[in-house]
């Protein structure tokens, strides 16, 4: 059996870390076009508990699911004139089909706003046809120049919630609605601490009014938006005419909204919490959240036996506890080499049981991220497993957000920025130039990632690039960013 290979440490190259990981962890393999990964079952098993659970507090919120198709007519994008402009670099066009040149171009969804405000312009006739409340699960296509697998791949799987209302203030409401859910989700199931903000002019989705964000820190100090929710207003609208009567028996234009969540998360997954043996799992969303390795020598069935029968009743007690638990009784594999392999993937707890273990009436339970073992009494093995699993989620989050504490630091002074920024985040005043922003970013490689919707005000503080006063309630967050 051929030894595993160590990952390259974090503080060593933390890029190559994360590369490596994403392959030796069975998570992702390449496709065969560039910047199209595959996913394989462990990784995409991520994805399916990340689903399953937005998808059930998107309902709870009154939030329906539907399908557009993914290819959508090249007219379509042009009438959005920001639109057009932010998404066109990105734009993979079908020009031929059935053999022959088609009469119109047909752009490979990137995101779903023109083809979705066509067909709300048909459906929206009256005020009593809203709100929609729309979701789609699919994949999406952006011509990335860099390629890095969740962070950054020409296809990625996504949801995009597009949502129609009769005012601005039920859409803005609807925006920060489904802010609160992402923000919800990355830190009650990923145990990724967020700060929710909102984005600067020049960072905001094209054709927004208003762009909001959770933005979490990686184990390198990086920035990694992880859910965006956006403010429309009525430019859709009017580039699809999407009108309605409204109680004035008027024609008016619908607010719209649109916001989205896609694999990138499992990226923010693998970067806030995995560390030099491989990655460190949020039990709620793990693939599995316990593993059970049975220990015995070959040559002793008796014992074999006994192992198996309590492993089995073991497993079957915390199935129906509602732990997803897998019993690792391959042969022809150490105990060593499975211990590295699951610890490299990242389960919560593991569960190591030999026949002597069955004769005293005990189990080792290693936790990852405790570097012991605890002896556990069998009778008491259930409880202290789905406690555990409880404590494990608990100290995963309090782990990265005294890590993003540490790391966080409020500046007033352009040095003292550029300092901060190579380390963490960095709070300043900014006075909201533009221009400054693109100066800032050339230098530093630091950008706004957003003005946070809570955080340090701003009083009578000066931007420290310009000296300026500043637009903005609180002070922002600047940092390097994924």
């Amino acid at each position: 059996m051929a030894k595993q290979q160590a990952l390259t440490s974090q503080t060593e190259d933390f890029s190559a870390w994360y590369n490596e990981l994403v392959y030796k962890a069975d998570l992702v393999d390449l496709g065969p076009v560039r910047g199209a990964f595959v996913i394989r079952p462990y990784g995409y098993a991520l994805w399916e508990h990340v689903q399953r659970e937005l998808d059930a507090m998107f309902k709870a919120t009154g939030h329906e699911n539907l399908s557009f198709p993914m290819l959508i007519p090249m007219s379509y994008f042009q009438r959005e004139a920001k639109h057009v402009e932010g998404f066109s670099p990105e734009l993979a066009v079908v020009t031929h089909a059935g053999g022959v040149p088609l009469e119109e171009p047909l752009a490979i969804r990137p995101t779903s706003e023109t083809i979705i405000g066509e067909l709300y312009a048909k459906w929206i006739q009256s005020y009593r046809d809203l709100p929609l409340l729309y979701n789609q699960w699919c994949n999406v296509v952006r011509w990335e120049l860099r390629t890095r697998p969740f962070l950054r791949t020409t296809e990625f799987l996504w949801q995009e919630g597009h949502t129609a209302h009769a005012d601005e203030a039920e859409a803005r409401a609807e925006v920060r609605t489904m802010l609160d859910v992402y923000g919800t989700f990355a830190e009650e199931f990923g145990a990724v601490p967020v700060i929710r903000g909102e984005k600067t002019v020049g960072e905001r989705f094209a054709g927004a009014e208003q762009t909001l964000t959770i933005e979490a820190m990686m184990r390198d100090g990086k920035a990694l938006q992880t859910g965006t929710s956006h403010y429309l207003g009525t430019n859709f609208s009017k580039a699809f005419d999407i009108t309605f009567n409204d109680r004035n028996n008027e024609q008016a234009y619908a607010h719209t909204t649109s916001w989205g969540f896609s694999t990138r998360f499992i990226g923010a997954l693998i970067m806030a919490h995995g560390d030099d043996a491989g990655l460190v799992l949020p039990p709620r969303l793990a693939p599995h959240q316990v593993v059970i390795v049975p220990m015995g020598r070959s040559d002793d069935d008796e014992g074999r036996a006994r192992v198996t029968a309590e492993v089995t009743r073991i497993a079957t007690g915390l199935r129906a506890a509602g732990v997803r638990v897998k019993v690792d009784d391959r042969d022809g594999m150490s105990p060593g080499w499975k211990f590295n392999e699951w610890e490299r993937k990242g389960v919560p707890l593991r569960v190591e049981i030999g026949p002597r273990d069955v004769d005293a009436g005990t189990a080792l339970v290693k936790d990852r991220l405790e570097a012991d073992k605890a002896t556990v009494a069998l009778p008491e093995l259930l409880a202290h497993l789905v406690e555990g699993l409880e404590a494990f989620h608990h100290k995963l989050f309090e782990r990265a957000r005294a890590f993003r504490e540490k790391h966080t630091r409020e500046v007033f002074t352009y040095d003292e920025l550029k300092e901060q920024v190579e380390v963490g985040f960095a709070i300043a005043t900014h006075c909201g130039d533009p221009a400054s922003e693109a100066t800032i970013q050339a230098e530093t490689k630091a950008t706004v990632r957003c003005i946070p919707l809570e955080g340090i005000p701003v009083g009578e503080s000066r931007c420290v690039h310009t000296g300026e006063p500043s637009p903005y309630a609180h002070k922002v967050v600047f940092a390097k960013a994924y």
